[in-house]
């Protein structure tokens, strides 16, 4: 198991401002989680035409023809899951042999793709931010110790797509820049320390469901599908500190 890392170790993705510094956080994170490979790609829908695909990773150039073949990917279990659903995806070799892919896990395995986590993000205006982290071992038998890693490897992801989103050109149409109300910065605040929504409840003397309301209604305003996402934007955009 990695040493604990540190917030702000998270939240360095959001004053990344080049290509270049995001791929060397990207791997850095990637490393200290325990993974040898990366993808990171940002996936924006265009009405009728195809999906445009902006990515950044580190696959060895043999498995360079595999990486890049989308019309596997449109089959392949991990993606497929990735594609319809938010929560993350825990693969192995047996992932592939339950589907009777397991020539497609040899293959991959032979460069190195063993087993992984993969964690897709589903953002307003059509545009996704997925990150995969392989390697050429197993992950660890220890349920626990696999979600710790997913938890992680979800909250970086959380903030990684705020930096993703501006420097691949994906960002989204704005107007008038979000009015959160005082509750809803409160709320963020004391999510931001890592507090329960029963916690912040117990905290400002409202009620658990209250705070997931104000929770809600600040992630709405600000673009986003969860509380991590609306404290990494809320940082981004100067509203808490």
């Amino acid at each position: 198991m990695p040493e604990a890392m540190s917030s702000d170790r998270f939240t360095v993705m959001l004053g990344v401002s080049s290509v270049e510094g995001f791929r060397e956080e990207l791997l850095r994170f990637t490393r200290w989680l325990g993974f040898e490979f990366v993808a990171a790609i940002v996936v924006i829908d265009r009405p009728m035409s195809e999906p445009d695909f902006l990515a950044v990773d580190n696959a060895p150039d043999a498995y360079r023809e595999m990486a890049d073949d989308r019309e596997a990917a449109r089959f392949d279990p991990v993606m497929q899951h990735c594609r319809h659903h938010g929560t993350p995806a825990i693969w192995g070799r047996g992932t592939y042999a339950k589907r009777g892919l397991l020539q497609t896990w040899e293959e991959q395995a032979a460069h190195g793709y063993c087993a992984g986590i993969c964690v897709a993000q589903h953002l307003p205006q059509g545009r996704h931010f997925v990150v995969g982290v392989d390697r050429d071992q197993p992950l660890p038998a220890s349920l626990m110790e696999q979600q710790r890693m997913a938890a992680d490897l979800c909250l970086f992801t959380a903030y990684a797509q705020q930096s993703a989103l501006q420097l691949f050109g994906a960002r989204e149409v704005v107007g008038s820049p979000a009015r959160l109300s005082p509750r809803e910065l409160e709320v963020l605040r004391w999510t931001m320390a890592g507090k329960t929504a029963w916690e912040v409840g117990a905290i400002l003397g409202i009620s658990e469901q209250t705070v997931v309301r104000h929770l809600g209604h600040a992630a709405q305003k600000l673009g986003c599908v969860n509380k991590v996402q609306a404290v990494a934007r809320a940082l981004q955009l100067g509203l808490i500190a």
